[in-house]
């Protein structure tokens, strides 16, 4: 079926996260908020579908999920990145955050070391305090209107801190985000393998956020960290959802892929009695997402580039002083606004209160990211052409 994703969009009084709290974090009330990632598309039909059916039928015990649901998982692995995983290997958590923070517990102790690379999705930085842990920065490089991994301060991390006495670091993990949220970076096979060298040399197991990986601007193509190679599988844990690509995190359903037994069984114990499995109607959800979703993503993907195309040329003919940096994957879109001359605070004022736009404010994201700001271009365009006006506006009455 032919959908239609310039429809007005009305999602304020469903609770909605994105446009409900807008009194409350934005103001004045007027703010276009483009910060949460989710769509402000409804979802596929057959997604609808498959919940009414669901719901229909009145009893709401406690579930499990059917093999069907493996069998989907498994044939969509294989047949978009020619991975094959076993049933066994899947672990399911209501949200990857949930996942990630339970991944680290089940792999350090308090007062380990965690490498993440900054700026990065925030979540990551609760995920490793709250465990006890100790944050090690390897830090992106910034390469013209791109970023690359720094993989000499990569191994320099692991060399022994220098004092009186060398003492030997205590890391235990590295958290991988790809695509790379926000700066949109897609990784490619040769990167990941030199990250998955390093990891493996220090004997560190990777966990690999792949959330936004079916999210893909044209000519780009996603590489699951695992599929690279037997000792990648044994080293890691990879964490995916429908919840990006079909629209879907309020139902809360991911799927963590663990190939090693090991590992499988230490996430296991660390979330024994603290992390739940999906709710039913999320298993629901996934399943004819996976199953009956292909045609609507195909509309997205290329609502989506229409969008990234408007936006690209408009801050170039329009907004020159505002630097775009082109995402590869997701539907966020990293912007550098530095060469307003803004500290971070100025700069969240101005954007709420002069450009009436809502985004996410760069400094959140650790080092690297002061003086920008991230936006969700997942809306009609409509929407987006307002926002990009009202920034145009400000940014020329400076």
């Amino acid at each position: 079926m032919k959908y239609d994703f310039d429809q007005v969009c009305d999602r304020q009084n469903t609770n909605c996260a994105k446009w409900d709290s807008v009194p409350f974090i934005f103001a004045p009330h007027d703010v276009i908020p483009m910060w949460v990632a989710d769509m402000d598309f409804p979802v596929a039909q057959p997604i609808v579908d498959a919940l009414i059916k669901r719901a229909e039928h009145p009893y709401y015990g406690y579930t499990q999920p059917g093999p069907g649901l493996n069998e989907a998982i498994i044939d969509r692995l294989e047949r978009k990145y020619n991975w094959k995983i076993k049933p066994e290997w899947i672990v399911f958590t209501p949200g990857v955050v949930p996942a990630l923070n339970i991944a680290i517990r089940s792999l350090t102790h308090p007062g380990d070391e965690v490498i993440i690379q900054e700026p990065v999705y925030y979540p990551f930085f609760p995920a490793v305090t709250s465990s006890g842990c100790q944050i090690v920065n390897n830090g992106l490089t910034r390469i013209g209107d791109g970023y690359a991994m720094d993989f000499e301060d990569l191994e320099r991390i692991f060399q022994p801190k220098m004092g009186m006495v060398p003492t030997p670091r205590r890391i235990k993990t590295l958290v991988l985000c790809n695509p790379h949220n926000p700066v949109g970076r897609l990784w490619t096979r040769e990167e990941l393998t030199h990250l998955g060298e390093i990891a493996l040399r220090h004997g560190i197991p990777v966990i690999s956020d792949e959330i936004h990986c079916e999210i893909l601007f044209k000519g780009y193509r996603h590489t699951p960290f695992a599929s690279i190679s037997e000792e990648f599988e044994q080293n890691c844990i990879v964490c995916m959802a429908p919840s990006k690509t079909f629209n879907l995190a309020g139902l809360e359903a991911s799927s963590i892929i663990i190939p090693n037994k090991k590992l499988r069984q230490a996430f296991a114990s660390a979330r024994t009695g603290i992390l739940p499995g999906p709710n039913l109607f999320g298993y629901t959800a996934m399943e004819a997402a996976y199953r009956h979703g292909e045609e609507w993503l195909e509309q997205v993907l290329d609502y989506l580039q229409g969008n990234l195309d408007y936006l690209l040329e408009t801050f170039a003919r329009k907004i020159p002083r505002v630097k775009v940096i082109p995402p590869q994957g997701s539907y966020l879109v990293w912007l550098d606004f530095s060469a307003l001359g803004l500290d971070d605070l100025v700069l969240r004022r101005f954007m709420r209160e002069k450009a009436r736009v809502g985004l996410d404010d760069g400094f959140l994201f650790g080092k690297g990211g002061s003086g920008f700001q991230r936006m969700n271009i997942a809306c009609p365009r409509y929407i987006l052409t307002e926002a990009l006006d009202r920034i145009e506006k400000a940014v020329n009455e400076l």
